[in-house]
């Protein structure tokens, strides 16, 4: 089955003035490939400042003025060209945002939804995905300060799926939401999906993106380290040793962190970004680009992915 989203070589870079009028490029996503179908959630799990909001931003055409995109997006079959994406933003392609400022605060709930339709079928509809969300018909009475942070997020959701999208990008859509509101919200995501829509999860939170996920894709300083089915985790069979230190950082599993930070964008100039980090180093990581390849069911960006055993 053709997928509904495909990703190849994505990278980003950003045109920055560097000591008064000198410019450089700072590359922030480097060579990032995925592929979404229908009724799929693919979650895209890493720390703060990895670069997973600007793959949102990249998808729906959003980047800033200074950016520069190269690679291949395709949306069912055909290239995504700006032209197209603009035509289907909004409409067949949604964005969850991980603020929920996106809420005009000056608008009530209702209109926001409606995007300002206000035919009976569109009222109708309105109050309908609200209830599928548990909120009330009055709700759409409210301004976005009248509303909680569980309630906001939910509208958020509502105002996404009212045009029944295709392909849903939630980016980092839980902060600040305790972890049983965060699993109502996920839920809704997973409903979304088996509706038929594709979903891309942008998050941080690796344990909650398990509960949903069909697949889990790991960045790491901009770069994609692994691509798992989510059973993989749980399994022990991951393969790139920044992904079993994931797993191993979580509660339930020890919570051994590693030594170290992430590297800044254009830190490194060569070789496998994670090295520095990474107890199962050897020359040959540092001395060139790392390929992104198939391996053990999945995809990973490791010379040793054998080394360090199972999670």
């Amino acid at each position: 089955m053709e997928p509904i989203l495909e990703v190849k070589g994505l990278s980003i870079a950003f045109q920055q003035y560097d000591a008064g009028t000198r410019q450089r490029r700072l590359p922030v996503i480097r060579d990032l490939s995925l592929s979404i179908g229908a009724g799929q959630v693919v979650a895209v799990v890493g720390s703060s400042g990895s670069g997973k909001s600007l793959l949102a931003h990249g998808i729906l055409g959003i980047l800033p003025y200074n950016a520069a995109m190269e690679g291949e997006i395709r949306y069912d079959g055909e290239l995504l060209t700006p032209e197209r994406v603009e035509a289907l933003r909004g409409r067949e392609i949604v964005l969850i945002p991980q603020g929920v400022t996106y809420l005009d605060p000056l608008m009530k709930v209702g209109p926001q939804i409606r995007r300002g339709k206000r035919s009976p079928e569109a009222r109708a509809k309105s109050r309908s995905v609200l209830e599928r969300y548990g909120l009330g018909a009055e709700t759409e009475e409210l301004y976005p300060f009248e509303l909680s942070g569980g309630m906001a997020r939910r509208v958020l959701i509502s105002t996404a799926v009212m045009e029944t999208p295709r392909l849903v990008i939630a980016d980092e859509p839980t902060p600040g939401l305790d972890a049983r509101a965060a699993g109502r919200i996920l839920g809704h995501f997973r409903e979304i999906a088996d509706a038929g829509a594709g979903m891309l999860l942008i998050t941080h939170d690796l344990e909650l993106a398990l509960t949903i996920a069909d697949r889990v894709v790991v960045f790491y300083a901009g770069e994609t380290v692994e691509e798992a089915d989510a059973a993989d985790f749980a399994a022990g069979r991951l393969r790139h040793p920044y992904t079993r230190a994931l797993w191993r950082a979580l509660p339930q599993n020890g919570f051994m962190p590693i030594p170290g930070a992430q590297p800044y964008p254009g830190e490194i100039a060569g070789g496998c970004l994670f090295a520095p980090r990474c107890p199962h180093c050897r020359p040959a990581c540092r001395a060139a680009a790392v390929p992104y390849r198939a391996a053990d069911g999945g995809r990973v960006r490791c010379l040793y992915p054998e080394e360090g055993g199972t999670p």
